[in-house]
């Protein structure tokens, strides 16, 4: 019962809060009266918070434009960590469009949805990516094309990488940074996360949203840590396939680095 009443009172908190900022957000989009990202930090902050998420960073998004930043994928609460704090941009798989609330919300945030079955848009989806960096948004690229376990980084596709080569072919920039991310979910009610139970936090593969959104609001309390690495400049010659492997190498390194020592995280 007590679990029920917690997860009816943290979907309402987040539906008011949504009917509060979702026309906030509208208007700043449609006026510029303020950054775009403010009314969604705010929002990002709250379902956090409904959710029982703390997040802990180290090290900070790269001034660099323009700027990709290539993270691991656990969840789709990773959207939500980054958005909270950080002024980015997301990269998305096409079905969230339709996603109650939180495809709403990706649309207003300016989210790229993308196909990565059919390579035929690929192309597009990586000019549209460009274009947007461009104009100085930087753009978070969950670059595995899947979501792991919360315990491995799984190996990094080289496809949408090409955004940056595209940014540097039609003349809107002489390079482009792309900057390490990782994110690691290490606590559970204060608690150090082993490699058993970790997976809570993961949203793999077709899992339907609505029960994993259940067990995290039943579970609480959960400890999210981002370790921001430094930008690498990618720029006419550099290979995709090298720098996807770089980016991997950069991330694994940080995330083990996260995990091998879950008494130092908060």
């Amino acid at each position: 019962m007590i679990e029920k009443l917690r997860i009816f009172l943290a979907l309402f908190y987040v539906v008011v809060c949504s009917l509060v900022l979702v026309p906030l957000q509208i208007l700043s989009m449609r006026t510029g009266l303020w950054p775009e990202t403010v009314i969604l930090k705010i929002w990002h902050s709250m379902v956090l918070r409904a959710l029982g998420m703390r997040v802990h960073v180290t090290g900070s998004l790269a001034k660099d434009r323009p700027l990709l930043v290539a993270a691991n994928h656990i969840s789709w609460t990773d959207i939500m960590v980054l958005g909270s704090f950080a002024d980015v941009k997301f990269i998305a798989r096409a079905d969230m469009e339709g996603w109650p609330l939180i495809g709403m919300l990706s649309k207003l945030q300016r989210t790229v949805f993308i196909e990565r079955e059919r390579k035929r848009t690929s192309g597009d989806q990586a000019s549209e990516i460009a274009k947007r960096m461009a104009k100085g948004d930087a753009m978070v690229l969950f670059a595995e094309g899947s979501t792991g376990d919360g315990n491995l980084v799984l190996p990094f596709k080289s496809t949408l990488f090409g955004a940056a080569s595209i940014a540097i072919s039609e003349g809107a920039a002489e390079q482009v940074f792309i900057q390490p991310v990782a994110i690691a979910y290490t606590r559970l009610h204060g608690m150090p996360m082993g490699r058993r139970h970790r997976p809570i936090t993961a949203w793999i593969g077709d899992q339907d949203l609505m029960p994993h959104l259940k067990t995290l609001l039943a579970e609480g309390a959960i400890d999210a840590e981002v370790h921001f690495g430094e930008p690498v400049p990618f720029s006419k010659g550099s290979s995709r396939k090298e720098t996807a492997r770089l980016m991997e190498a950069k991330v694994r390194e940080m995330m083990q680095g996260i995990l091998a020592d879950p008494a130092k995280s908060r």
